[in-house]
């Protein structure tokens, strides 16, 4: 039997495919700054939890013209999200299966607008117990506090609870927290150190015979 008793997945690039739309988006408006953005260097802003729009204020461009930016990038991104297939296979399977042996949660980097509009026509919040969106703690991943917010709305411990992420970002807030992290492989950030994770699979269906221990 597996010694966890609650899983905490992350959202984005574990149960739906967002991470390179958010790249696309983000790369797209700022370069309308003239920063050029490679995917290297975003993946290492976000592990390092730097915001991408730094690298336009240490050139000198308005924070006017920064949040305008922004905005656009946000647009643009929720487009893609309405437009681009997203789906991850097997995502809602497996938390069907898992939803009746282990309290499960959702902890995520998200807004709860993108969250939102993500799942108007998904299957996949009805299968949790609870969803932690960017709006429920003050630090963002690689700092512990999602996780944190997670463990104490279900009054319990780290020893009991598993993380699982895809990123190194994400992996850093779950084990600044305590929590082991199972991270399944995503090609968008599989340049990344991963090295500590505690378990390595390469999909998410992996995650029951290969971690919990279960058929």
């Amino acid at each position: 039997m597996s010694k966890y008793s609650h899983i905490l997945f992350d959202h984005d690039g574990v149960l739906v495919d967002t991470e390179p739309l958010y790249f696309r988006a983000t790369r797209s408006c700022i370069e309308e700054l003239g920063i050029e953005l490679s995917q290297y260097e975003h993946l290492v802003l976000m592990a390092e939890g730097r915001n991408t729009w730094e690298l336009a204020r240490q050139v000198g461009v308005r924070e006017v013209e920064v949040e305008r930016a922004r905005r656009r990038r946000n647009s643009l991104y929720r487009e893609f999200l309405t437009s681009e297939p997203i789906d991850i296979e097997g995502a809602e399977e497996v938390l069907a299966e898992l939803s009746h042996c282990y309290r499960i949660a959702i902890v995520t980097t998200a807004l709860p607008e993108d969250f939102d509009l993500i799942h108007q026509n998904r299957n996949i919040v009805s299968k949790v117990d609870f969803v932690v969106t960017r709006d429920a703690y003050e630090n963002s991943k690689p700092h512990p506090d999602p996780y944190l917010v997670a463990m104490d709305k279900f009054g319990i411990g780290p020893e009991v609870a598993l993380a699982v992420e895809d990123s190194e970002r994400g992996l850093r807030s779950a084990t600044a927290a305590g929590i082991d992290c199972a991270v399944v492989h995503n090609e968008f950030t599989a340049s990344q150190d991963l090295s500590e994770a505690s378990y390595r699979i390469q999909r998410l269906s992996d995650l029951l015979p290969q971690v919990l221990n279960q058929p």
